[in-house]
């Protein structure tokens, strides 16, 4: 059974940082790519961040580019969302996801193509 457990919300000031990590079991994790997406309220769940399987690739979404770091380690089964120069508008649930796909290092990825989630870590900015 494939369960993932995202960790290190919380409340943080705009313009503060935040590590989001996810743990991974049930799968041979390192075959495969693993997104992070968020869901502000009101507004459906975004891409944030793709990383590929060796971690050779990353994607991002363009409002988080150049402020967020996908990063994973394949021994902890774990990926990571380093956030820098958080904004109230990267207020979220932030949720991990894998992609079915083994080994597959090309570039499009999308929610539906996800197969597990975790549950979600609260992610707050205050201004």
């Amino acid at each position: 059974q494939v369960q993932l457990v995202e960790s290190g919300g919380g409340l943080v000031q705009a313009g503060g940082s935040l590590r989001l990590s996810c743990a991974a079991s049930g799968r041979t994790f390192s075959r495969y790519a693993m997104g992070w997406f968020r869901q502000a309220p009101g507004k459906e769940r975004e891409l944030v961040a793709v990383i590929t399987w060796n971690g050779g690739k990353t994607v991002y979404s363009d409002s988080v580019k150049g402020r967020f770091t996908i990063s994973r380690d394949n021994a902890k089964n774990t990926v990571y969302l380093q956030m820098n120069s958080l904004r109230p508008e990267d207020t979220a649930v932030y949720y991990c996801a894998t992609d079915p796909r083994t080994y597959y290092s090309g570039s499009y990825y999308s929610e539906n193509g996800m197969d597990y989630w975790g549950k979600g870590t609260l992610v707050t900015v205050s201004s």
